[in-house]
């Protein structure tokens, strides 16, 4: 097919018949789809097309703007899963292919809305994409896959473009000025797109199709090598031999790689090693032979220490340059021809109509926050560097070049990864892949000896998570491509196994404190524990490399655990791993956002289990619905299953079940848009129990007492980390939506079930927006409660009596009914009363200890700071409410006697709180549409 034009009405009519018009005339004029694949698309569109009036006003977006994407929506799910097993892209003709960016050139659609609102789509046609495509719909669709690895060739192609005009740009140029590569001579933007090419080629060839930011950041450095070696030495914009960058010299000239190395953060091991890879490529697509560095005399390799580089002749020589440029396109081109992916040239034309925000035609798309968030991805200026990132220094000229005085480069999000992997490389990868005598020391200190079982479960786990294709059948540059898997894969398992080592003895060893004893048989023997610990120790390692496959929840099923099971070792692992950089310290904390937010809440949660336990009340419910998780698969079956798939990717039944509600499958786990939080700093008594009370069977009690069981140690653990702050609906989602993490399926794609009711003649399950579920679901659900609340306020106002007797007794007669709720939000001073000024805070956490042990048999808020024991407080507290109930409208000062303090009764405490709490509840209307489900008063 060739290029496309755009071709969608600008209608807002989404009528029947002309809606489906105009996506046959897109298909067939916009794209030029033969007759069999309009067919294919026509009926995949008819299928989901009443899904788009919900994707109007979730977003609130025009019918004309929610269509344009739709159409989008259902051409790309057509073009990746419409081939069936036997009839691969390869087969496929030129005339029956489109690519994504046809697609977005003809819907006029942007890369960044597009991949910004796909998650919806998937969300809500779920069911039909199952229905027409089978189960593995999702793993062929590949969009969470795509998603990242747009965000990763953004990033490294704006890091590319800046190293290469801070190399290679005139230093007496303008930068602001000359930015982009278009207005820089023509040869300097020849070789600009040459390197893009190359490390394209590098890609395709060598690396998995969707390589990691750190390795794809190892290719452009190995680029940034071949281009110093071989541009001329008059497009330069150093003196290699007494630059600022170029820190690494010895006696025989600067030591080219190990000066990247120091620039970039990145491995020297791991740079040499692309780097024979990418001479592999231009030795065998450019059909060049290399030749040793040391052997060749040419002023490009004056003042460089060649030991074990080589060099190219007439690579990018004036006779032979533009022909080498053509091969690489041409291979670009056979290589992506069948892919039907976006063409990665594109990143290095920001130009490109596909790169600029608003529509092709010239249209803003009602989307908001899609372009900060872009902009935080790739801005330098806005990253927040871990602790291993090199300082940002003002640039500075030395001898006539621009550049940072320490060869440093500035802090962008490709720097912060590389310094984040760096960390790895030098706190990790040194450690022993086997138990280190301290831990020995506790895993033989249990009832029996351990050892022996930690090994071999890790090892089977980590084969699980981290598996090998094992596939010899390959050849060419897929066996290369399988290969270089294999090694990551191999590397990635290493790396993980000694943090685990690492984070368990440091565990071990705060356990042991806590329990005062050395043997720690009912965590060390738990099979959960360990799996939770070797799935933290996995997504630690995937986040610091910035995977675009693998992302999380993948690590769960892969194990076997529940998000909640996981939820329990997040802040432990945080705590005891001191030297963990702050970027993966924000990942942890965003991934329990995460958990907390939505999945631990799913159907099929192990949270559930322990609910039952903890709260017996909830049981017949939970029951009821069907929540349980079912058991979490054995060792041995994990085992079984890696032989049988032979290493292929695939994840075990997880005990979470399968459920209709098809959450989101585009995860922003991205640690650039996470917010930086440190509240796990600070943790409550609550918080420091022991693991193994968290992960024993729930029906035992807590080692360390209580007179509680486990279940319901780790269920007030678990509800302690949710926000107890009191706001209105309306600002909830106000700004949630404004976080750089918020995601719109939150607000957008609320999972609603309507198989109990029929709609247009048939029952069925749907996803709406959070206003219309909150009007049509939680409002009746809860309706019940808001109305008891009213009743209890009203009745409360009515039986208050003015007067009250002198009973030294019970509580004071005429203190306010005491609230239904067993625990009280957290707020500033409140008012109590409209003729007196009289206010009431909640406790300090500081008295609470004091206030209500056992010695102390005080029940009482104090006002003030007394500390005073008092031997009859319902005298002092009849005293205040006669006062706070009279009628009369003078200016007195309550009189406390000769006491330093007063005390006011907990119900009144409880009633005040109850009533603002009942306030708030009514104000968390956001809009007229939300008033009218409220009850009346």
């Amino acid at each position: 097919m060739g290029d496309v034009n755009p071709l969608v009405s600008t209608s807002n009519s989404m009528d029947g018949d002309a809606f489906e018009a105009r996506f046959t005339d897109l298909c067939k004029k916009g794209l030029s789809l033969d007759e069999k694949t309009c067919l294919g698309a026509m009926k995949l569109f008819k299928e989901t097309k009443h899904l788009v009036s919900s994707n109007v006003s979730s977003a609130e977006r025009t019918v004309e703007e929610a269509e344009r994407f739709w159409f989008s929506f259902v051409l790309y799910s057509l073009n990746r899963l419409s081939e069936k097993d036997g009839d691969s892209a390869q087969q496929k003709s030129d005339e029956n292919r489109f690519t994504l960016c046809q697609i977005l050139r003809a819907t006029k659609l942007n890369i960044v809305y597009f991949f910004e609102e796909l998650p919806q789509f998937v969300v809500k046609a779920g069911l039909v994409l199952t229905n027409m495509y089978g189960e593995d719909w999702e793993s062929r669709l590949e969009a969470k896959e795509m998603q990242a690895n747009f965000e990763h060739l953004t990033l490294i192609s704006k890091s590319y473009k800046r190293a290469f005009w801070e190399l290679f740009l005139s230093s007496d140029a303008n930068i602001g000025k000359q930015e982009s590569a278009t207005s820089a001579p023509d040869y300097l933007s020849k070789y600009h797109r040459f390197g893009w090419l190359l490390f394209l080629a590098l890609r395709v060839h060598a690396f998995s199709r969707f390589a990691d930011l750190v390795t794809c950041a190892n290719g452009f450095v190995s680029v940034l090598a071949i281009l110093i070696l071989h541009v001329p030495i008059c497009y330069r914009n150093f003196k290699i031999n007494d630059s600022p960058r170029f820190v690494k010299k010895g006696e025989k000239g600067v030591d080219l790689l190990a000066s990247l190395c120091n620039m970039y953060d990145a491995s020297e091991a791991e740079l040499r090693r692309t780097l024979k890879m990418t001479n592999k490529l231009m030795e065998d697509i450019l059909k060049k032979k290399p030749c040793p560095a040391f052997e060749c005399k040419t002023e490009t390799l004056e003042h460089i220490d060649t030991d074990g580089l080589v060099y190219f002749e007439g690579l990018l020589e004036e006779q032979s340059f533009l022909s080498n440029l053509s091969i690489l396109e041409n291979n670009y081109n056979n290589a992506t021809r069948n892919r039907g992916d976006l063409d990665e040239r594109l990143f290095i034309n920001e130009e490109d109509s596909l790169l600029v925000f608003g529509s092709l035609s010239g249209e803003d798309v009602n989307i908001s926050g899609i372009k900060r968030k872009f902009d935080s991805i790739a801005s330098p200026s806005k990253t927040i560097t871990s602790p291993l990132s090199p300082h940002c220094h003002r640039a500075s000229h030395v001898n006539g070049v621009l550049g940072p005085l320490n060869g440093k480069v500035a802090s962008t999000p490709v720097s912060t990864a590389m310094t984040t992997a760096k960390w790895l490389r030098t706190f990790i990868c040194p450690l022993p892949s086997r138990p280190s005598a301290e831990l020995q020391h506790f895993l033989s200190s249990c009832d029996k000896d351990v050892t022996n079982d930690v090994i071999r479960r890790a090892h089977i786990i980590l084969e699980a998570i981290f598996p090998c294709s094992h596939d010899c059948s390959l050849t060419g540059s897929l066996r290369s491509a399988n290969l270089m898997d294999d090694t990551w894969m191999e590397q990635r398992r290493l790396e993980t196994l000694k943090l685990y080592y690492r984070v368990l003895e440091a565990m071990c060893t705060a356990e042991a404190q806590i329990l005062r004893a050395p043997n720690l048989t009912p965590l060390l023997t738990n099979e959960r524990f360990h799996r939770c610990m070797l799935a933290c120790s996995a997504e630690l390692v995937l986040a610091t490399h910035k995977t675009a496959t693998m992302l999380f929840p993948t690590v769960l099923g892969r194990t076997g655990i529940t998000a909640f099971d996981l939820s329990k070792v997040i802040e432990s692992f945080i705590r005891h791993e001191k030297s963990l950089p702050r970027e993966l310290k924000r990942h942890l904390n965003s991934l329990e956002e995460r958990l907390l937010e939505s999945m631990v809440w799913d159907k099929g949660s192990s949270l559930y289990n322990t609910l039952i336990v903890a709260r017996p009340a909830l049981s017949s419910e939970i029951n009821r619905l069907g929540l349980l998780a079912e058991p979490m698969p054995s060792l041995d079956a994990i085992a079984m299953h890696i032989n049988f798939s032979g290493g292929q990717n695939g994840d075990v039944r997880s005990p979470k079940r399968q459920c209709t509600d098809y959450r989101s499958v585009l995860v922003e786990r991205n640690s650039f848009t996470s917010p930086a939080k440190d509240r796990l700093l600070a943790f409550s008594n609550l918080r420091k129990a022991p693991l193994q009370s968290v992960f024993a069977s729930p029906t035992r009690p807590n080692p360390v007492g209580g007179g509680e069981t486990c279940a319901e140690t780790g269920i007030n653990i678990f509800f302690s980390k949710l926000s107890q702050l009191e706001l209105p609906f309306k600002e909830i989602t106000r700004n949630y939506r404004k976080q750089l993490q918020g995601r719109p399926e939150v607000y957008c794609s609320v999972f609603v079930d309507r198989s109990s009711t029929q709609q247009n003649g048939r029952t069925r399950q749907d996803h709406v927006g959070i206003v219309a579920f909150y009007n049509t679901k939680f409002i009746p659900a809860i309706k019940y409660l808001l109305e008891e609340l009213d009743l209890s306020r009203t009745t409360t106002r009515t039986t208050q009596v003015p007067e009250s007797n002198n009973s030294n007794d019970g509580p004071c007669p005429g203190s306010p009914k005491v609230a239904s709720f067993p625990s009280l939000p957290d707020m500033s001073p409140m008012k109590v009363s409209a003729k007196h000024n009289v206010y009431v805070s909640p406790l300090r956490a500081s008295k609470m200890d004091a206030l209500i042990s056992h010695s102390a048999r005080s029940y009482y808020a104090c006002v003030g700071e007394s500390t005073r024991a008092f031997q009859s407080p319902s005298k002092d507290l009849t005293a205040i409410n006669n006062q706070l109930n009279s009628t009369r409208n003078i200016r007195i000062k309550l009189k406390f006697d000769d006491l330093e303090g007063g005390l006011v009764s907990d119900s009144m405490v409880a009633n005040s709180l109850y009533l603002q709490s009942w306030s708030h509840t009514l104000a968390s209307s956001p809009g007229a549409a939300l008033k009218s489900e409220q009850p009346e008063s």
